[in-house]
This record gives structure tokens, sequence and C-alpha cells, in this order.
């Protein structure tokens, strides 16, 4: 390769770069809306529709199965029609999703609107991490990668808030239409913000736009040097891509193995730890422990400030001291955390109070602090770089694919599991799953953090596999 897999300087981010960077992760924040909002809703909902716990757990789960839907095409899509094209298909399925579920009249238009809004979040969490890796100079990739993630835990904390908001000010008959519909805000000014950043030079360089992907390369970096090296290590990588397209290397083969068993591996222990459920069903969770419901509100919006202050220390460090670093912190918080909130509703076992639900929050309050500064953080960051750019969207597409058939999983079973079992089993479940996650990072996870794009496959020895 023309670069060393070694970490070496680079110019820093231009301002195209970061503004770009932002616009792709408003498509997280609104992603982070939708995961939250719900949880504001359920209750109402339950009583509104009268849901039996498994109907609730598979109207909140049923955008999960959208996110699916939507992870399974995403790279596809985002390969033949363009990075930046399918962001603007994002923004315009997230408004259908919020209006529809907003006036919804029937539980199954409710259900359908939930499945869109959810394919948005699929589409999302494949498209904006590749399209942010793909516009970033290695040395920053982190970072930049990394805003989709705050901007996730900074949708969760706005729809906390806004849902404790709105639960105050607005009549309770139609309380939860306002928390579902409100997210058409923010979707709207993603959608009109994308038209303002361009395509990414790999992708137009791959589709034999050479004259605009020069053009834009110019356009990131920040010399002509820097320009001129990133189309040169382009062109060098796509050569490769066609030699082995020649040789019709299929995704799933020997050659992927390693890199998709990575992605599975930490796909699939991001949901095993719970958090979804927990985001879903924070506000219950809460109350079910002992707080009134006001109580239980205004505590959700101290676990969404704490996921958004965690993240942010997450995002000062990725880049320094690495993916695998902040994923054996985040392990261990996991293990502390969850093995606190196991035994503590053991202990109370049905006889909560004020006491109860203090502790509660104590350990969702950590657990959420150590899932933002290590799995929340890494994640996407770590997918967008371990698969080679001819595979890259089909790998994005993936782990994506992996992370959302779990927490489908685990969201449409929580409730169903803590009623028929308790909490104390529910949490007990995930922390042995995290168990096997500290074993993974300190045995199998590799670092990757500086490496340019171009270069992760050899110093993954992809090429000898």
């Amino acid at each position: 390769m023309s670069s060393s897999t070694q970490e070496k300087p680079r110019s820093r981010a231009n301002s195209l770069v970061i503004r770009s960077a932002i616009v792709a992760a408003l498509g997280g924040l609104v992603f982070g809306f939708d995961t939250a909002v719900i949880s504001g809703a359920e209750g109402a909902l339950q009583e509104v529709f009268s849901l039996s716990n498994f109907s609730l757990g598979l109207t909140v789960a049923i955008a999960t199965f959208g996110t699916i839907f939507g992870a399974i095409f995403a790279g596809r899509l985002a390969d033949r029609f363009g990075r930046h094209k399918v962001l603007l298909w994002i923004g315009i399925i997230y408004i259908l999703g919020s209006l529809g579920t907003a006036f919804a009249p029937t539980h199954i238009i409710l259900l359908i609107f939930r499945f869109v809004g959810g394919i948005g979040v699929g589409m999302s969490s494949v498209c904006a991490p590749i399209y942010t890796a793909e516009i970033s100079p290695a040395a920053y990739r982190g970072r930049l990668v990394g805003l989709v993630q705050f901007n996730v835990v900074l949708g969760i904390l706005l729809a906390y808030f806004s849902n404790f908001l709105i639960r105050r000010i607005a009549p309770d008959d139609v309380a939860w239409r306002w928390m579902l519909g409100v997210m058409a805000i923010p979707s709207v000014i993603f959608l009109l913000l994308l038209l303002t950043v361009p395509e990414t030079p790999r992708w137009l360089m791959s589709h034999g736009r050479t004259d605009a992907a020069i053009a834009t390369s110019r356009r990131l970096c920040s010399t002509q040097e820097e320009s001129d090296e990133q189309i040169a290590e382009i062109k060098e990588q796509l050569a490769e891509d066609a030699r082995l397209r020649s040789m019709r290397t299929p995704f799933f083969s020997r050659r992927y193995r390693k890199v998709i068993l990575m992605a599975f591996a930490i796909a699939a222990f991001n949901q095993l730890s719970g958090v979804n459920a927990i985001l879903y069903y924070a506000p219950r969770v809460i109350q079910e422990a002992g707080a009134s419901d006001d109580q239980a509100y205004l505590m959700t919006v101290a676990v969404g400030f704490m996921n958004l202050i965690a993240t942010m220390a997450a995002l000062t460090v990725i880049d320094r001291l690495g993916r695998r670093t902040l994923m054996l912190v985040g392990s261990i918080g996991y293990l502390l955390s969850l093995g606190f909130l196991t035994a503590l509703f053991f202990v109370y076992d049905g006889n909560y109070n004020t006491t109860s639900s203090v502790l509660v929050l104590v350990g969702l309050l950590c657990f959420i602090a150590a899932h933002a500064f290590g799995q929340g953080s890494v994640i996407w960051v770590f997918i967008s770089e371990i698969f080679p750019n001819r595979v890259r969207g089909a790998g994005q597409s993936f782990g994506s694919l992996t992370h959302w058939t779990f927490a489908a999983l685990t969201t449409l079973l929580f409730p169903s599991i803590v009623g028929a079992l308790g909490g104390g089993i529910a949490f007990l479940i995930f922390f042995i799953c995290m168990i096997g996650q500290l074993i993974w990072v300190r045995l199998v996870m590799p670092e990757t953090k500086g490496i340019p794009l171009e270069d992760m496959e050899k110093k993954l020895g992809l090429r000898d596999a």
C-alpha cells in the first residue's frame, strides 16, 4: 500500500469535513430520539389499546424489526446510489414515521408507522457511519464517526426531556401523540441540512466520477498534498477491489470471516447488555422500583444526561486511548453496574420504596455511563473501520442487522421476562452475557485507531486469509 499501517500525522480536519460529519450525525440524533421517545408513551399505549405485556413488547419492538429490514438493504443501496442520497431518503422516512405514529387512529396503523420509522433508524445506523468514515482523515476518524453516537445519546436525552415536558403540559389523552410526533422537527432539519454537504470521494471514484471525486477530495482535505495522497490511496484500493471482484470472492467467504465474526460479536454484545431494553422501559423500571410517575420521568432525564456526559468523555479520548481500551473499561463497568442492579432486585423482591428507587437510579446511571464510554462510543466506529472498501456497505449492513436483531429480541422479551421471573433474573441474564464480552475484548478484539481505511485490510491480516 502507498501509506504506512502506522499512525502518521495528518492535517487538521477542515470546516467542510466537520460540517459534513455533524450533518450526517444529525441522523443519529433522530435515531436516538426514536429509540427513547417510546419510553414515555408505552404506558399510555398499553392503556389506550388495551395491550398485554407481550403486545406491549411487540409495539415497542416493532420499530427494531423495521431497523433490521432497513439495515439489510441500506448497505447495498448506499453502494449503488451513494451514501449522501440514501441519507436524504432516510430523512424523508423519519418524517413519515414520526407523523404517522402521532396521528395513528388504530393500533395496526401505529405498528405500521413504528415499523417505517424503524426502517429509517436501521438505514441511518449503516449509512451515517460509512459516510463519516469516508470523509474523515484517519487521525480524526474516531471522533468524527463518534459524532454519530454523540448525537444518538443527545437524541435520547432530548426524547426523555421532551417526554417529561409534554407529560406536564399536554392533556393526558393526547400526550403520547405529541411525544411521538415532535420527532418530525429534527427530521426536517436533518433533511434540509443534508442538501449542503457533498458525496464521499470514495463512492464517487468507485462509480467512475473521477473529476467529481478529486474536486470533493480537495474541498475535504486541508492541503493539496493530503488530497493527492487520499486519491492515490483510493485508486490503489479500487484496483485491488477490481482484482478481487474478478476472483468473485463473496462477502460470506473465508477471506472476510475474521471481520464478519468481529462485527457480529461487538454488535451482539452491544444488545446483550440490555441497553435498548433499559432505554425503552426506563420509566417503567424506575416506577416498579418504587418511584412515583413524575419522579420516574425526571430520573429518566438524569439517565439520558449521564449517557451524554459519558459519551462526550469517550469521544475526547477514543483516538488517543483507542477503541479496545474503551471497550475494556466499559465491560468492567457493565459487570459492576449489572451486578449491583441484579442484587437490588433480588434483595427488595417486590418490597420497593423510595430508597430502592434511588438505588436503582444509581445502578442505571452507572450502567449507562459504562455503556456510553465503551460499547456506545465504539461500536459504529469499529464496524465502519474493519471492512475493506469493496464490502464496507455490506459489512456495515451486517453489523447493523446483527445489532438490531438482538435489540428486537431483548426489547420484545424484556416485559415478559420481568413479569414472569422478576427484574433480578432479567439483569442477571445481561450480567452473564457481559462476562462473555469482557473475555472477547481481552482475547480477540484488535485495536484500529489511526489506521487509514485503505491499510486496514493489511493490518487485520485479510490479504493473507
